[in-house]
């Protein structure tokens, strides 16, 4: 799965529409950059797919005042939604789908209702589970290290992780089940976006040169 393509819908979608500048200051205030693909070549290279496959709408702006180039804005069609919301459901749902697809699905889940989320949470335990239990058809975790010598550690780090994923979901579970969080059909939920104009504390440098295409 494609975190990149999620990280940049998702952004876009909470401005209603953005600018390049404004998807990679987003997810740089997030920390995306640390945790995923989503490097500024990344991010500009993934606005101007997803705008030739039907997903983004590209809007060429007038331009600023300070002078420059007209800057390209990029708005979700309708199939962009249906995407980011496959990506978002999928992050979510699915271990495989990778732990920066976890991290940005996370990050957008309120924009699903609470049910869905508790249920495709939910999804998440069962395949861990199912997981791990076919890891332990073929290995014991206390056989001691003959079964397999020194690479019986690689299924312990498996078993380990399954573990640890499991129980942080159902802690995430736990508190939307107890009220945590505004999710879609509960009210406006928090949007961690950055105002046109607001400084970045996170900023990795200097615009890159394509912010006014």
């Amino acid at each position: 799965m494609s975190a990149i393509r999620l990280l940049v819908l998702g952004a876009v979608r909470q401005h209603g529409r953005a600018h390049g500048y404004q998807v990679r200051n987003d997810l740089e205030f997030w920390g995306a950059h640390e945790w995923s693909n989503a490097k500024p070549g990344s991010i500009y290279h993934a606005l101007k797919q997803m705008a030739k496959q039907g997903l983004l709408h590209a809007y060429e702006t007038a331009p600023s005042t300070a002078g420059g180039p007209p800057r390209t804005e990029y708005e979700v069609t309708e199939q962009g939604t249906e995407e980011f919301l496959a990506l978002l459901r999928a992050g979510l749902a699915d271990p495989e789908a990778g732990t920066d697809a976890l991290a940005g699905a996370i990050g957008f889940m309120v924009e699903l209702e609470r049910a869905e989320v508790l249920a495709l949470l939910n999804e998440r335990v069962a395949a861990l589970r199912q997981w791990r239990e076919s890891v332990t058809e073929y290995y014991t975790p206390d056989a001691g290290p003959g079964q397999f010598g020194h690479i019986g550690e690689i299924m312990n780090y498996w078993l380990d992780s399954a573990d640890t994923g499991a129980e942080w979901t159902r802690g995430l579970i736990r508190r939307v089940e107890g009220g945590a969080y505004t999710f879609a059909g509960e009210g406006e939920h928090f949007v961690g976006v950055l105002a046109e104009g607001q400084e970045n504390p996170y900023a990795t440098g200097v615009p890159h040169p394509g912010d006014h295409r």
